[in-house]
């Protein structure tokens, strides 16, 4: 049967599926045996090709690795006639995992940036969000971490990044509380020193 899940780099998708056969013995035995420990039998009809499946998934949620966020914002255009106002990309959905219990994190972003003589394709800024969240994260981080790589590359007058997500390690572990969402920001430049321009894009964001 034709594996149909792989994709081209063009269609949107950030993410392409592994071939056949791309998929190592010893991480396929790894899971087996996480299943047996769980209680089942992986050589059951519905578990046999769990291993293959799960691997590849995984491989998929941590496509993060291998890519380098900071690429994606080094084309950038200064014909923009004269705008100099904030940019801002709001509701931007995404899914990552905690790296405490590699259980899901998913929530959506919020990123703005005020250039400061050029700006940046749109499509980048979800593209640096979902370089970080395909990794094994805390949340605290991945908004550190996309708010930094804009700062460092673009080097625009301010930046800010609000997350709100969901963790399943809380929601269906642990103290299982569902329904709990958490909030995150990172102000840097103008957005943290001016605190006219804070309220400001916040209103944008809707926080």
């Amino acid at each position: 049967m034709t594996d149909t899940t792989a994709t081209s780099p063009d269609d949107g998708d950030l993410v392409e599926a592994l071939p056949p056969g791309d998929v190592p013995a010893h991480v396929e035995e790894a899971i087996r045996t996480l299943i047996r420990w769980a209680g089942d039998d992986p050589t059951r009809e519905g578990l046999v090709d769990t291993p293959r499946r799960v691997a590849k998934a995984w491989r998929e949620y941590c496509a993060g690795y291998r890519d380098d966020p900071a690429l994606h914002l080094s084309r950038v255009f200064e014909e923009v006639g004269g705008y100099d106002e904030i940019v801002l990309l709001k509701d931007i959905p995404f899914q990552s995992h905690c790296e405490h219990h590699m259980a899901p994190i998913i929530g959506k972003a919020h990123i703005a940036y005020l250039p400061r003589n050029h700006v940046v394709g749109i499509s980048k800024l979800a593209r640096v969000l979902h370089g970080f969240a395909r990794r094994l994260q805390v949340q605290e981080r991945l908004t550190a971490e996309v708010a930094d790589c804009i700062w460092e590359n673009l080097k625009p007058l301010g930046v800010a990044v609000v997350i709100e997500a969901t963790h399943a390690c809380m929601a269906a572990r642990g103290v299982r509380t569902p329904g709990v969402g958490m909030v995150t920001s990172r102000m840097m430049g103008v957005f943290r020193d001016d605190d006219r321009s804070r309220k400001e894009v916040l209103a944008l964001m809707g926080c």
